[in-house]
């Protein structure tokens, strides 16, 4: 059986399992399962890959910026990279507010009483800016700062392209500690299965049917924009853009998937979106060594489409009608926090509660939808990651024509 399969029939059985305690069996005896059985196994199979994050991202990173050597090179993919990101951004949030406007989530009777919610600011953008030039690149690593891990391994891999044979062993040690770290991913993914029937089924036992019968239209209209954006906008983009089969893409990305969708984390999934990307797509390291860890740290289109419905279902509880100019607020502000809360803890709701704002919508107010974030965030999380390797593939194809011109 393919490790697809076999993480796919863990995470059924994570649902089965979760139904059953949230329907069937008293709380008691879920909360002494969760605390002994599946909290343990979902915890292991988190920080076995976490534990692979900063080196992979360190590592391949250096080794993309290294094998593309020419800065020229670097800041063309760079750039097409980036643009990449901010269209699909864009694109994102045009259909979750449309579809948000025409499902109209928000009518009906909802309890205001109470809802309150702690609004944490992001930092100003100049600050993040500032920040991601690191001052202490093992600080950075050590506390898991990837826009400053990006730039240190860009910097690190531009010197050892420029200075070629003279760190040749410098070069070959990365590529040798490369191997390893994929070689040990090969080794985590043996426990995703269980892993993932862990998480999942503490996501459905603690919530459930519950939670889905109070929110089903806000859910139903999320689910349906991530559906458009995850087949139309990325279907289109990697057939067109990346000359590639839609189908043959979405098959040979699954693996990650499923991992993405159990972990709820799109840095905790790099390791094996990466290792995904390359065997199963052809993606050239250079490229995925880049485009993916940015696209972890700055591509949310999953996370833009919450913000997008929740934006909508908020403005309809309340019973305020946002105006033209307040959705093209909402898309120029929640594209360009993408960026510039990149890598701060909690970014999806410190982007929402900024979305907020800029509307003069209550920030108390996303209270309301904390209880069915967390079923959300599974999906919402397989759409960003696979942004990012749409991103990867397309970049790949693009570059197709400068390499037979050299």
């Amino acid at each position: 059986m393919s490790m697809t399969k076999k993480i796919l029939l863990g995470m059924f059985a994570g649902i089965i399992v979760g139904l059953i305690f949230n329907l069937a069996l008293p709380t008691e005896w879920f909360d002494l399962t969760k605390t002994y059985v599946l909290n343990p196994l979902g915890t292991i199979f988190i920080n076995l890959i976490k534990l692979l994050v900063v080196p992979i991202v360190l590592v391949s990173l250096i080794l993309g910026a290294a094998g593309v050597g020419d800065p020229k090179k670097l800041g063309r993919i760079g750039m097409k990279t980036i643009a990449f990101f901010l269209i699909t951004t864009s694109l994102a949030l045009i259909i979750a507010l449309t579809l948000g406007s025409v499902i109209r989530p928000g009518e009906g009777n909802f309890n205001l009483e109470g809802a309150t919610f702690e609004k944490k600011e992001a930092p100003p953008v100049v600050d993040t800016l500032l920040n991601i030039i690191p001052t202490n690149p093992f600080q950075a690593m050590v506390e898991g700062n990837m826009l400053q891990v990006i730039v240190f391994a860009v910097l690190v891999g531009m010197a050892i392209a420029r200075l070629g044979d003279r760190v040749k062993q410098v070069r070959v040690f990365v590529e040798q500690a490369n191997d390893v770290l994929m070689y040990l991913v090969e080794w985590v993914m043996k426990f995703a299965p269980y892993g993932a029937f862990a998480l999942i089924a503490i996501a459905i036992g603690g919530q459930g049917f519950d939670a889905i019968a109070a929110m089903g239209k806000y859910m139903f209209a999320v689910l349906l924009a991530l559906f458009v954006h995850f087949f139309v906008v990325y279907g289109v983009a990697v057939w067109t853009l990346g000359k590639m089969n839609p189908i043959a893409f979405i098959k040979g990305f699954s693996p990650a998937m499923a991992v993405a969708f159990s972990t709820s984390s799109s840095n905790a999934t790099l390791p094996i979106s990466m290792e995904t990307a390359q065997k199963n797509l052809n993606v050239p390291k250079s490229i995925s060594g880049f485009v993916q860890p940015l696209g972890a740290t700055i591509n949310m289109d999953g996370t833009a489409i919450m913000q997008g419905v929740a934006t909508m279902f908020i403005a309809q509880v309340y019973g305020v009608d946002l105006t033209f100019s307040d959705l093209l607020t909402v898309i120029l502000t929640a594209t360009l926090a993408s960026i510039g809360t990149a890598g701060v803890p909690g970014v999806g709701l410190i982007m929402l509660s900024m979305v907020l704002t800029s509307v003069g919508l209550p920030v108390e107010a996303i209270a309301l939808i904390l209880g069915v974030d967390r079923l959300l965030d599974m999906t919402r999380t397989v759409v960003n990651i696979t942004g990012d390797a749409a991103c990867a593939v397309i970049i790949a194809k693009s570059e197709e024509k400068y390499e037979k011109a050299s």
